[in-house]
């Protein structure tokens, strides 16, 4: 299976957010290094007025295809003519509520693929499976139909990067706290696994950005946060939340 990462780097330490595309061969991303958080801001993040400039589709041109194992998903593929959207995406979890204001005019074909998996049912019942709490990544992942960090829908999403957030100088981009984005092993490998960011993350420009939380949900995130984590391969800053997090049910509206 192909792991779906956000590289970064603390200290001399390369600390890897993996996801994947299911049936997907193991590969890395190549970690960045040098990264210098900005500071976190205390409320969800708010979008730009130029926060649309990301989007490289539109709702009828996403092309929506198996991923590379061939096999048709067992939950199908997204329509692709534009008749999926929702203002919001509310994650109802074992820790609180988390409302994601999703963002279709920056990224039309994420989001339409979200709406479809949440009225599938897809995320129902699963667990977010990766805590994140180093100085430049801060962030929950979520969206792994197995709980692993290399599960999958079966197909893949088009790319539709950013190009709006606060650049570094060595190319990296400030993903602020608040936002919601796509995990993803590569270009074109984008599928189901999201991340959260409940502190500002110094990453390069390659996760699509497809909503932001509210303040409700931001604060569930930070009690999730607050409960640790349980070291996982990477050390203490990555690994299981420390607190198992089940999403019970993710609806589109």
């Amino acid at each position: 299976m192909r792991a779906l990462r956000i590289a970064t780097a603390v200290a001399a330490l390369a600390l890897t957010l993996a996801g994947c595309v299911a049936r997907e061969s193991a590969s890395d991303a190549k970690p960045s290094s040098g990264f210098t958080p900005s500071e976190t801001s205390s409320e969800a993040a708010e979008p730009s007025d130029t926060e649309s400039a990301g989007a490289s589709t539109t709702a009828g041109d996403c092309g929506f295809k198996t991923d590379e194992s061939g096999q048709e998903p067992a939950v199908g593929l997204p329509p692709d003519d534009g008749s999926l959207t929702a203002a919001s995406l509310t994650l109802t979890t074992s820790a609180g509520p988390i409302a994601i204001q999703l963002d279709a005019g920056r990224a039309p074909c994420t989001v339409e693929s979200m709406v479809f998996l949440a009225g599938k049912g897809f995320f129902d019942n699963t667990i977010c499976h990766r805590l994140t709490a180093a100085a430049s990544l801060k962030v929950l992942q979520c969206g792994d139909p197995e709980g692993t960090g290399s599960g999958g829908p079966g197909y893949v999403v088009p790319d539709e990067l950013p190009t709006d957030l606060p650049a570094g100088t060595d190319g990296s981009v400030t993903y602020p706290r608040g936002i919601v984005a796509m995990a993803n092993a590569g270009p074109d490998t984008t599928g189901s696994q999201f991340f959260l960011v409940y502190g500002d993350s110094t990453l390069p420009p390659n996760y699509t950005v497809f909503g932001t939380m509210d303040a409700t949900g931001l604060a569930t995130l930070d009690q999730i946060a607050a409960a640790g984590i349980t070291p996982g391969a990477n050390g203490a800053e990555d690994g299981a939340p420390a607190t198992q997090v089940t999403i019970q049910s993710a609806k589109a509206a």
